[in-house]
């Protein structure tokens, strides 16, 4: 799934192609994908985009007076033609889920798609993207000015959950998801499964510093990269989130995993838990 530094870096990326442009069309292909129906996703066309920013992982086109909200979820994505297929659109055909075409070059624009079968893109036209749910419970964007180590210290101290859970929530942090908390916590030597609320103050300012610097070091190795790019770059610069199995790049043990319904996180025994693999079921604790 895009995290914050693929999502800015795509933001960047498409306000950089679509800034001042004008939308001649855009053809929604799943209709599954669009959750508003007022305004219609006609009402974009004769508009001119504005600017493209990003919300958590929210993408955010202004275009005109409206908002184009896009949430990629876990297999959605965005892809830039300089020339678009010229074919009409076939609904529910295929990974395409919306197509955008600009009034000039008439062939540019870009896709947006879906691979898989479990279909959970989401698209929004709104006035105001706060009419978006997700949005609206958005909590502190990582790498703005607002988010200190006092403030983190605040949102953890009667936090009972575990941390891997409270950096992933995103109407705590906007914009951490399940690699880079394991990046994270990794980097900060601590527990996915450590209670939040039990972190000294000492350990959440460290936690806060590299929370900050992991996520602006991945948005520089993301920045000005081709859209192609972006998801192996991701891949690549990660430390232990997928590497089941793999050597520790600190101290050589074996990466572990702890599985659940949906997901697994990924971590290292010697930095995180004193050596102890924790167990691989959802309500994991450490083997004793």
């Amino acid at each position: 799934m895009p995290e914050l530094p693929e999502v800015e870096a795509l933001a960047a990326f498409l306000d950089g192609k679509l800034a001042g442009r004008t939308v001649a069309a855009a053809t929604p292909a799943a209709f599954q994908a669009m959750k508003t129906y007022d305004p219609p996703l006609s009402a974009i066309e004769g508009l001119t985009f504005d600017g493209v920013g990003r919300r958590g992982k929210f993408l955010d086109m202004r275009i005109g007076e409206l908002h184009l909200v896009m949430h990629l979820s876990r297999a959605g994505w965005i892809r830039w033609k300089d020339e678009l297929p010229t074919q009409p659109v076939r609904p529910g055909k295929g990974p395409l889920a919306l197509r955008l075409r600009l009034t000039e070059p008439e062939s540019a624009g870009f896709d947006v798609t879906e691979a898989g079968t479990q279909k959970r893109l989401a698209i929004w036209l709104v006035s105001d993207p706060e009419d978006v749910p997700g949005v609206a419970r958005l909590g502190i964007e990582p790498l703005s000015p607002e988010f200190t180590a006092e403030v983190l210290i605040d949102l953890l101290k009667n936090e009972r959950r575990q941390i891997k859970g409270v950096l992933r929530d995103q109407s705590t942090i906007a914009g951490i998801g399940n690699a880079y908390s394991d990046e994270i916590l990794h980097a900060a030597k601590m527990s996915p499964f450590k209670i939040a609320a039990k972190l000294t103050p000492a350990e959440v300012t460290d936690l806060h510093a590299i929370a900050v610097g992991t996520l602006t070091e991945a948005v520089e190795r993301s920045r000005g990269l081709p859209l192609t790019e972006l998801k192996s770059e991701k891949k690549s610069g990660l430390r232990v989130h997928g590497r089941k199995g793999e050597p520790c790049p600190v101290c050589g043990d074996t990466i572990r995993e702890v599985s659940f319904s949906d997901s697994a996180l990924q971590y290292c025994p010697t930095c995180q838990t004193g050596g102890k693999p924790l167990a691989d079921r959802r309500l994991s604790r450490l083997l004793k």
